[in-house]
């Protein structure tokens, strides 16, 4: 039965049904008059889900909630098709069904983000047994186990590095931009990707007990908790169920008329009602489409013009997520020159540093030359010999561990760049410190204003970030925000959702990673960078920024209030309409028929409001 009435509200069925309705409307005009009446076929097809649905909620249902829309318009196509008014019966049907199907394009919710987190699971570990290494399936693996992970190779486990060193892509757990450089007795994720050097880890925690299965249960557990609003049309049928049958029985009892009493029931159904929300949000899903942003629920669009606070992730959100060189310091020496010899010593480099160093000399049209003796001290720094001259690019520690002395002019300038929360590289020529390079990711150019925009609606915003605390500070003073959240794996950002919404807080997320995909959930709405956001991210929102443009967050806010307006005003109009059309009914001034059309008027103007919604001007 339940595969029937699915393939009944299916678009291909509900048209059928419009068609039949039209030929039981026009063959009586050409006296065309067949045995049975097509509009029996309409009220199968658009009928039954109908009658289905009313049925249903009478049995499954508690309390007031058994009385729906659908049980009233069942009521009326009964009475209808008593008293011989097939049309209407079908008419007041196929409304219904069409505003079931618009309803459904609104509010239906990708499901692949889910899948493509389990899918970053490990399939395999290499374990190490007496020295031996054995490929082993993930679900083999144990806690205590040794495993033996190659560069490029995910991590398959939690665990403890107990040999080697490397640097770890984390961002999948954490979002941090860079790589964190890893040596024995530091923590490592799974599903994180080891970048360069072979590591031992011991697992500490496997299967369901992972930093990635926790991520996946955060964001099926937000999923789940996630309310549906509760349609409108259902809200009011509780009242206007026994209202259309007490005004319907004292009318057919008062004037001895069954035709006037059915009426009533037919021009109170509620077609306008349900057309009202769902047809407002087609309208402001097609106007936000128009500017690059895609909503995924009706639910979300509401929501986001009651949001007062919004939280933002840093990398890729706020920034760009790409590291360029922001500072080239020199002290004393040719800038071209110091520059020439460092992009050659890194020019073997696979860290994004040195990459971002090269790039930055490809740029500035300075020349990369050929190096020997190239040599690379994971997460450490690099060597090289170029055109005779040793050079260094390294952090602190690798100057001290080759006695390079770092006089305290560099020392004072390190202080500083850190301390805005840029990665630093010092580059040293034949044993003496001649520069830094500083590197940061670059904050998008529209955030403070973005900011201020949210400020001017009484918005306020919230950095949340798995990043230092100084590189969070450093680019939240840039963009204008106060408050500041560091330091946070995805459950923490879950946590601080929840903290600010029991605050009676309706709290907004911006992000762009895996990572985020939790808080995404948790929030009242999730709005992922689309373009270069993960697949992950964006399914997990609510809404996607195809241009990753945050300019757009306030005129989101905008579009939300104007669509909240739209619905409210529409189904004002659409009661008064009733109103009229049920006393006109009980005046005997409308039968069935000319009552539905009468009727449906309504959803004809609720309609034309929406369309007017498409095309509307927002303005700053």
């Amino acid at each position: 039965m339940k595969k029937l009435i699915e393939a009944f509200e299916s678009i291909p069925a509900t048209a059928v049904g419009f068609v039949f309705l039209v030929l039981s409307f026009v063959l009586p005009k050409f006296s065309v008059n067949l045995t049975v009446d097509p509009a029996w076929v309409t009220i199968i097809i658009s009928g039954l889900p109908i009658l289905y649905s009313a049925i249903r909620k009478l049995i499954v249902n508690s309390g007031i909630s058994k009385i729906s829309s659908s049980l009233l318009i069942s009521m009326a196509m009964a009475a209808a098709v008593a008293i011989g008014d097939i049309f209407a019966a079908g008419e007041v049907a196929f409304i219904m069904a069409v505003g079931e199907i618009l309803e459904d394009l609104t509010t239906g919710r990708a499901k692949k983000g889910l899948k493509n987190l389990i899918a970053l699971a490990p399939s395999q570990g290499r374990k190490v047994v007496d020295g031996k290494e054995i490929t082993v399936s993930a679900d083999e693996i144990r806690a205590g186990d040794i495993l033996r992970v190659f560069p490029g190779e995910s991590i398959p486990a939690d665990g403890v590095i107990i040999s080697g060193e490397t640097s770890v892509d984390q961002s999948v757990v954490t979002g941090e931009s860079l790589p964190v450089d890893k040596k024995t007795g530091d923590e490592v994720y799974c599903a994180t990707v080891n970048r360069f050097g072979a590591i031992d880890i011991r697992a500490t925690k496997v299967g369901e007990n992972s930093s990635l299965q926790k991520l996946i249960r955060l964001v099926r557990e937000a999923e789940n908790k996630k309310a549906h609003t509760a349609r409108v049309a259902d809200k009011a049928a509780s009242w206007l169920v026994p209202l259309a049958l007490l005004i319907a029985v004292v009318t057919g009892i008062a004037t001895k008329d069954i035709s006037r009493a059915v009426t009533v029931l037919v021009v109170f159904c509620p077609c306008a009602l349900v057309l009202a929300t769902p047809t407002a949000i087609m309208a402001a899903i097609g106007q936000a489409t128009k500017h690059g942003v895609i909503i995924k629920s009706g639910e979300a669009l509401e929501k986001m013009g009651k949001v007062d606070t919004v939280t933002f992730d840093k990398t890729g959100t706020l920034t760009y997520g790409k590291l360029e060189v922001s500072d080239f310091v020199c002290f004393g020496c040719d800038e071209r020159t110091l520059l020439s010899l460092a992009a050659s010593a890194e020019s073997r480099s696979e860290h994004p540093l040195g990459k971002a160093i090269v790039d930055y000399a490809k740029k500035k049209e300075t020349d990369v030359l050929q190096c020997e003796d190239f040599s690379m001290a994971v997460g450490r720094g690099v060597s090289a010999t170029v055109n005779g001259n040793k050079v260094v690019c390294a952090n602190s520690d690798y100057m001290s561990e080759n006695s390079i002395e770092i006089p305290s002019a560099v020392s004072r300038t390190l202080d500083e760049l850190r301390a805005q929360g840029k990665a630093t590289v010092i580059v040293a020529v034949n044993g003496r410190c001649e520069g830094i390079i500083a590197l940061s990711d670059v904050i998008r150019p529209d955030a403070h204003s973005v900011i201020e925009k949210l400020r001017a609606v009484n918005t306020r915003a919230v950095l949340l970030t798995g990043d230092s605390g100084l590189s969070a500070e450093y680019f939240a003073s840039k963009a204008g925000i106060e408050q500041v959240e560091s330091e946070l794996l995805p459950e923490q950002k879950v946590e601080k959702i929840a903290s600010i919404r029991n605050q009676n807080k309706v709290v907004c997320m911006i992000g762009d990673g895996v990572n985020d995909a939790p808080a995404l959930k948790s929030a009242d709405v999730g709005i992922a960078m689309g373009s270069m956001g993960s697949d992950i991210a964006v399914d997990a929102a609510d809404i996607a920024l195809m241009s990753d443009d945050i300019s757009k967050i306030p005129y989101l806010k905008r579009l939300s209030i104007a669509t909240v307006k739209t619905i409210k005003f529409s189904i004002a109009l659409a009661m008064i309409i009733n109103v009229v059309a049920v006393i006109l009914s009980v005046a005997g001034l409308l039968n069935p028929t000319t009552g539905a059309l009468v009727h449906n008027a309504g959803s004809v103007f609720v309609v034309f409001i929406a369309a007017m919604l498409y095309d509307r001007k927002f303005k700053e």
